[in-house]
């Protein structure tokens, strides 16, 4: 999943507002750059005069800021030869403009688009450029002996969970359906796999990328290895990866769910997270009392601005089916989320498919959105104080009168032994010791544009202060989990300067002249 949301109780889908996109007014008149990637790719490209089908590409974006942000033109390619035909035609362009006015022109010509998961504007759009629109690569194959599958960069995890749900096969991938598999997987991605296998991108046998040359190049330990090593945690800094190759291992259904509780429930349920997640690592050997088929817990708080309600969710989940079906695996029944008091369960045996609906369901398309993370040790007085600063917003939320705004404080365990499973990363993870981290993220939505500042300033003020409060309590940890920061973060600091450094060389290696850096909108730059 890139993103873990909830807003607790599932929404009806909201129709995406593109009055912006289609005003009556005329058309603007197509770009120079637009006619020529249309004279080279004349199937695949959409252009504003092309009315109803450019306006259902724009509203394929999750997060209603995407739909506003109008491109030139999309380029929506069938195969790699017609990407490398696109990144040539902007690699000249890209150089032209580098030529007539420096850098400065050559900024934001493109983007990329693979699930348009993203709330960051611009992330997967870029306002009277060029969007490179992955939707058509999603073919999802297993090979024939089950140890790998080939995935097309523009699926989401519900492309691959159904094709795989069907040969009783799972890869390390996303926990929410609608999420774009290269996103997620560039970002270093969660699983509920990751206690058993990894994070997401050390998964990954091989990468097919178009670099800014145009050419195709392979990423994997044996070949290009360094590229292979950076594409594990850094984003779209390298080039369009157009197709992963993910390990897979036999999957047939698991356990898993929500427990809906009342706020009232709130001290016990932080209790009870620290008290799991602390039981996770012993101080002698790391994983000693830990079930690695056990996932979570993900504890989720939100405010409810239309039912001036709060909330609590947790999610639990189990990778294969309990000895008895109808019954809690042993992990969850004896810990201390089993005796809570709450308004009603989901958990139960399902499909990988059907738990990663659920999280889709909880916050469905159309609305605005912001994210934002840091990392802290699994800390009582530090957490405490984070749902304290979540809940003392509330306020001004209330009084401001934010429509349909739903305010969600998430916490989940990240265990650095996670990010030393399978293939190495440069996320810095493990470097750590054994002592269990903390993901503490925002997840913020609301309806209307008026409200965007208010929203966005809010939230960083809140994440400003836990931070002030764990450096304060020796409980920080510099790790910003790239897939849920703001845009105001800085996720590649977190990774280490040593880290940081060996990703701008290997971005100079591959893109020279730092087309991916400047000429591609989106995602975290490695301020090369």
């Amino acid at each position: 999943m890139r993103r873990l949301q909830t807003s607790l109780f599932p929404r009806a889908e909201k129709k995406p507002d593109n009055s912006n996109l289609m005003s009556n007014s005329a058309e603007p008149t197509p770009t120079a750059l637009s006619k020529r990637l249309a004279s080279a790719l004349p199937d695949n490209i959409l252009l504003p005069h092309h009315g109803i089908a450019f306006k259902e590409s724009m509203n394929s974006h999750w997060a209603q800021q995407e739909s506003e942000v109008r491109p030139a033109c999309i380029v929506r390619p069938n195969d790699v030869r017609q990407v490398c035909t696109a990144i040539t035609i902007l690699k000249e362009e890209y150089d032209e403009r580098a030529r007539q006015d420096g850098n400065k022109d050559a900024q934001g010509i493109f983007a990329v688009r693979g699930g348009g998961h993203s709330p960051v504007p611009g992330a997967a759009t870029v306002r009277g450029g060029v969007v490179i629109d992955l939707s058509l690569l999603r073919q999802v194959t297993p090979s024939e002996d089950g140890s790998s599958v080939t995935v097309g960069a523009g699926a989401k995890w519900i492309d691959v969970s159904q094709a795989l749900d069907k040969k009783g096969l799972a890869v390390v991938g996303g926990r929410n359906s609608a999420v774009g598999v290269g996103g997620l997987t560039l970002g270093g991605g969660l699983s509920f796999f990751s206690p058993r296998f990894g994070l997401v991108c050390n998964n990954i046998l091989s990468y097919e990328i178009v670099l800014a040359s145009g050419s195709v190049a392979t990423a994997s330990e044996s070949t290009n290895a360094d590229l292979w090593r950076a594409l594990k945690g850094g984003s779209n800094n390298f080039g369009i990866v157009t197709r992963f190759t993910f390990r897979s291992f036999p999957c047939t259904k698991i356990w898993s769910g929500f427990l809906y509780m009342p706020s009232s429930q709130a001290t016990k349920v932080l209790a009870a997270f620290y008290d799991y997640v602390n039981k996770v690592v012993s101080a002698d050997s790391p994983s000693t009392t830990y079930d690695d088929h056990s996932a979570g817990p993900i504890v989720c708080f939100s405010y409810i601005q239309q039912l001036r309600l709060q909330a609590i969710a947790v999610n639990l989940v189990y990778t294969k089916t309990p000895e008895e079906e109808g019954n809690w695996p042993t992990c969850w029944k004896t810990s201390a989320f089993a005796p809570l008091w709450r308004l009603w369960s989901t958990c139960k045996v399902r499909t990988l498919t059907s738990a990663t609906d659920e999280m889709n369901a909880l916050n469905p398309p159309g609305r605005r959105q912001v994210f934002a993370a840091l990392t802290i040790k699994n800390d009582p007085p530090t957490i405490d104080a984070a749902h304290a600063a979540y809940r003392d917003a509330i306020t001004p939320i209330r009084r401001l009168k934010v429509k349909g705004m739903v305010w969600t404080l998430v916490l989940q365990p990240l265990l650095p032994e996670w990010a030393r499973k399978g293939d190495p990363n440069p996320l810095g993870l493990s470097d750590s010791n054994n002592d269990p981290l903390v993901i503490l993220s925002f997840t913020v939505n609301w309806d209307e544009r008026k409200d965007d500042d208010f929203v966005q300033q809010t939230t960083r003020r809140v994440v400003d202060k836990i931070e002030a409060i764990a450096a304060a309590n020796g409980a920080g940890h510099r790790y910003r989990y790239l897939n849920y920061c703001a845009k105001w973060q800085r996720p590649f600091e977190g990774y280490g300067e040593e880290n940081w450094r060996s990703l701008q060389d290997t971005s100079r290696k591959y893109d020279p002249d730092g087309m991916f850096q400047m000429g591609c909108t989106g995602g975290f730059k490695l301020e090369v």
